[in-house]
């Protein structure tokens, strides 16, 4: 039976080091290569057909240890999160320290967990921010101009609403894994790359007509992140607070709208995705309307 260690680290960064007996891999290869081979096909015989020997000599060791690491380290993966009640953001991040044939397996597994999110007295804040704006919006004649009275107010909301996500940004402490930072930032500069590619520049012309440095743009792009990541937790939070919900009625009316019905399809497939855009446009509405 496997051993692990938990060690937290700083930003809710957690490592767990496993180590697994050879007896546990050696059943484990065993139970892959049995997998593979009951999906055999070669001429002569039907699929899980061929005979043990002649399956040996078309199955090779790579594949085994594919499907030995696939299955076993998914399973101890998975029974860890659930034994320490792990919440876990991203997919993790696996380091076979030794895994060599006939000898015990060290393996690494670094998560990141859901990041503890402390707001401030987030109404206070609105209502100050709501009276500051009153006294900025006192009226002069010449001042509005009445066709304008729609738009401005949808503007003043707008305007309000952007106050109160920055200073909630400034006020609230939170810390995202390292971890969850560096992964979207590999994304972000791959797809960067590739675009870059696809207009047919270099990197270098790329920098130098935005007037920037690699060491600039890595820096400004983990900002970027970190206040996504940060934004979109405070909203969980507050509406994790404030107990707001996504009702059937309010993806059944999202749904309808949609009038092409292999697209309606779809967003009903990815409906916890819609429920979740709901979920956060509720939240700002909430916000705007304390």
């Amino acid at each position: 039976m496997y051993t692990y260690k938990v060690t937290h680290h700083p930003k809710n960064t957690v490592e767990i080091v496993v180590l697994i007996p050879k007896e546990d891999i050696k059943k484990e290869e065993e139970k892959a290569f049995d997998k593979l081979h009951q999906n055999l096909e070669i001429a002569g015989f039907r699929k899980g057909k061929v005979p043990k020997e002649i399956a040996k000599k078309h199955i090779d060791k790579h594949s085994v240890y594919e499907q030995l690491i696939n299955s076993l380290l998914t399973s101890i993966y998975q029974e860890i999160i659930k034994k320490e009640h792990f919440s876990p953001i991203i997919l993790p991040k696996i380091e076979l320290i030794k895994a060599k044939e006939g000898e015990d397996w060290e393996i690494k597994i670094t998560i990141a967990e859901k990041p503890k999110v402390f707001l401030p007295s987030y109404k206070e804040l609105i209502r100050e921010i709501k009276n500051q704006q009153k006294k900025a919006d006192i009226w002069l004649p010449g001042k509005d101009n009445p066709k304008d009275v729609n738009k401005n107010k949808e503007e003043e909301n707008q305007e309000i609403l952007n106050k109160i996500l920055t200073e909630l940004l400034k006020q609230t402490k939170f810390e995202l894994s390292d971890l969850v930072i560096q992964e979207e930032l590999d994304r972000r500069l791959t797809q960067l790359l590739d675009d870059i590619k696809k207009i047919g520049l270099t990197v270098e012309g790329y920098l130098k007509s935005k007037k920037t440095t690699m060491a600039e743009l890595r820096k400004k792009m983990t900002e970027e992140i970190e206040e996504t990541y940060k934004l979109e937790f405070i909203l969980v939070e507050i509406a994790e607070k404030e107990n707001i919900q996504v009702e059937k009625e309010d993806l059944d009316k999202l749904f309808s709208s949609i009038t092409d019905e292999k697209e309606k399809m779809e967003a009903q497939k990815n409906a916890y995705f819609y429920a979740s855009i709901l979920r956060k446009q509720k939240t700002l509405d909430f916000l705007i309307n304390l």
